[in-house]
């Protein structure tokens, strides 16, 4: 058995699983996500402990008894093909969108740190909360 689960940009996306349809011995799912950058979602794979391969056709990645084929349809949204034990594909979705979310989040942190001087502000304290947000303080540095 295999799952087939469309994983559609937010912005294009409706609420959330939006169709999903028998093909063959398999079941194609539609779902909303952030994932854009393919470096973020390679890295983001690995720190689920996918083992990762990346190819120009795509991204697969393997857990133990579960690979996912991650590839773009026409419109470049992500389609990703399931096999093996693939009644763990939510469970991987949450975990894989949950590990993108923390990669993007250092990225945007990353440029902020090293942008900051540039725009004459100075990074006056960093707070990690309980949820894992942070929060910057800035201060413009005077001329």
């Amino acid at each position: 058995m295999s799952i087939s689960l469309i994983l559609v940009p937010l912005a294009l996306a409706g609420v959330g699983a939006v169709a999903a349809r028998r093909q063959g011995e398999g079941t194609q799912v539609q779902v909303q996500t952030r994932m854009k950058n393919e470096d973020l979602l390679a890295d983001a794979l690995r720190d689920t402990q996918a083992r990762v391969v990346r190819s120009a056709d795509g991204i697969v990645a393997d857990w133990h008894q579960t690979r996912a084929e991650f590839h773009r349809d026409d419109q470049g949204i992500w389609v990703v093909d399931f096999t093996g034990e693939v009644d763990r594909a939510s469970q991987i979705v949450g975990a894989v969108d949950a590990a993108y979310g923390r990669r993007v989040q250092q990225s945007v942190l990353s440029r902020l740190r090293q942008q900051a001087p540039a725009a004459g502000l100075s990074i006056a304290s960093e707070t990690v909360e309980a949820d894992d947000s942070v929060t910057l303080v800035l201060d413009l540095v005077e001329a």
